[in-house]
């Protein structure tokens, strides 16, 4: 039994390896035909990221500022670098002592920039390849980050009253109110479903640009009745 994810599986490998006896061969994938294709072909890339969110606002500043003076001092040695570069030279530095951790054997970069939004920001590269040199893989680890998602998550949490967070009696001690949850939770689904929708075609954000022009899978923003009444 071997199992492989068929980067070098060619005919006269598959040949070869009949000859040697084999029977049983597994294929990974890494996900959906469409997740597949772009990793394999290098369009695309999948990171873990990890923050700690328990951190208080002042745990949070406390450690913006401390990586943001190991960054000053970093800018200060290399007088000729680019503050970017001076990032990513930060960064491989990181990357030439991560180690393995867990039952998957991941490989974590403790992250030398974290924000008051990702505090404590961790880094797993799950798509890792081999073939991109260092400088590029620097500078992918330093884009992984949450913040598409936490953006996502604001724009549900302020638009749908059916996930809005419960509301505490004054009255009476540990009693919460949750006013508007859906009589049937099966209508969150099909909420989401909407919301998911809209935030990616319809809401426009950084540059002006809805996520699916970023991802050249529109031209522009789309309308509400675009959505509703897509054939």
């Amino acid at each position: 039994m071997m199992v492989t994810n068929g980067i070098s599986l060619t005919d006269s490998v598959a040949r070869q390896m009949r000859a040697a006896g084999l029977a049983n061969v597994a294929v990974s994938i890494d996900g959906p035909q469409e997740v597949h294709d772009e990793i394999r072909g290098r369009t695309a890339d999948l990171f873990y990221v990890r923050i700690n969110k328990e951190l208080t606002v002042d745990e949070r500043r406390h450690r913006y500022n401390d990586a943001k003076a190991v960054f000053e001092q970093a800018k200060a040695s290399h007088p000729g670098m680019k503050p970017q570069e001076v990032k990513q030279e930060l960064i491989k530095e990181r990357l030439a002592v991560m180690t393995a951790h867990g039952k998957w054997q991941d490989r974590w970069l403790d992250h030398p920039f974290p924000t008051m939004g990702e505090p404590e920001k961790a880094v797993a590269y799950l798509t890792d390849l081999g073939d991109y040199d260092e400088d590029h893989k620097a500078w992918l680890y330093n884009k992984a980050s949450l913040h598409g998602v936490d953006s996502f998550f604001n724009q549900v949490r302020r638009r749908l009253s059916l996930l809005e967070r419960p509301i505490h009696s004054k009255s009476n001690k540990g009693r919460i109110w949750n006013g508007y949850s859906p009589y049937n939770p099966g209508n969150v689904t099909k909420a989401l479903d909407i919301m998911r929708t809209v935030h990616n075609y319809v809401l426009p954000g950084n540059g002006g640009k809805t996520p699916a022009e970023r991802l050249g899978l529109a031209q522009a923003p789309l309308d509400y009745e675009d959505i509703i009444y897509f054939p």
